[in-house]
């Protein structure tokens, strides 16, 4: 059994979840979200509190014990508080700008790179270099964010690029004068 499987989820107020079919389905203030639940794992819900069991002992269910439990308190947490992640633009002249749900960005090639931001995303973008990505599904969240930074990862030389807030980019030495 796994351990982080075995941690009850407490479910906030205006939180409601419902089992039916195979599907976990957990609505909330800011949305709602679904996820199909493997063959192996069921969900029991006690009062305000949701618990995670494996209908058998075998190495599958031992795998996914945990990753459900995971995967739904996340679920949980979008739907009453959300989700944020923050990138930084650095670089002369780069930017973003934000049109509708179309991220342009100028980082520093001769056409600005155009980003289609997926429903269910909201992207703000304050003084031109500081981008919030929020939603309340983490996994998109971070891939949008992921995909976004993937437009010009930092360099480690100038360390001119798009990272997350808190990144550390290990500079390197560039080329020395030769004697």
């Amino acid at each position: 059994m796994s351990r982080i499987g075995k941690k009850i989820i407490a479910l906030p107020d205006k939180v409601t979840v419902g089992v039916a079919g195979g599907e976990i389905k957990v609505s909330g203030p800011k949305g709602n979200l679904s996820r199909a639940l493997p063959r192996d794992i069921e969900v029991v819900q006690e009062g305000k509190t949701l618990s995670i069991r494996t209908t058998h002992e075998s190495r599958r269910a031992g795998a996914m014990h945990g990753l459900m439990r995971t995967l739904i308190a996340n679920m949980v947490t979008g739907v009453s508080a959300g989700f944020t992640k923050g990138l930084e633009i650095s670089g002369v002249g780069f930017r973003a700008e934000l049109a509708g749900t179309t991220l342009k960005l100028f980082v520093g090639y001769s056409v600005p790179s155009i980003y289609e931001v997926p429903q269910g995303i909201a992207v703000k973008v304050e003084k031109l270099i500081n981008l919030t990505v929020s939603g309340i599904d983490k996994e998109l969240v971070g891939r949008v964010a992921a995909e976004i930074r993937g437009m010009r990862k930092p360099e480690p030389y100038k360390g001119k690029g798009i990272r997350y807030v808190g990144e550390v980019v290990r500079r390197k030495v560039g080329k020395s004068a030769g004697a």
